[in-house]
């Protein structure tokens, strides 16, 4: 079975990476990796739930190909939107990878 014709959305992804500034200390950037095709849902009250209750802001559940390289802290960004990876599942049988994620919301400057 193929989820591709569900993956609706086209979604960067862009992970931290650390350099050595020459000075002895450390830069962090982020760095665009690629982009995967992918649907994007809100999780259900029950999952929105069980979040709260382990303390993680889980806002929105990002489906994905089973070989997509996405990795807990990564952002995925798309439609005006960012999402934080808070964790990536793959099932036992790897049909999709499911990617918990936390939007985060851009302030007016």
């Amino acid at each position: 079975m193929d989820i591709a014709h569900l993956l609706n959305r086209q979604l960067t992804v862009w992970r931290t990476v650390t350099t050595d500034d020459g000075y002895g200390g450390q830069q962090t950037s982020h760095v665009q990796t690629g982009a995967v095709p992918a649907k994007v849902d809100q999780p259900s009250a029950s999952e929105r739930v069980l979040a709260q209750q382990g303390g993680v802001p889980h806002s929105h559940t990002v489906y994905l190909q089973p070989s997509a390289d996405v990795r807990r802290g990564d952002e995925l960004r798309g439609g005006g939107q960012v999402l934080r990876v808070l964790s990536v599942v793959t099932p036992s049988a790897p049909l999709y990878r499911r990617a918990e994620c936390e939007l985060r919301e851009q302030e007016n400057t």
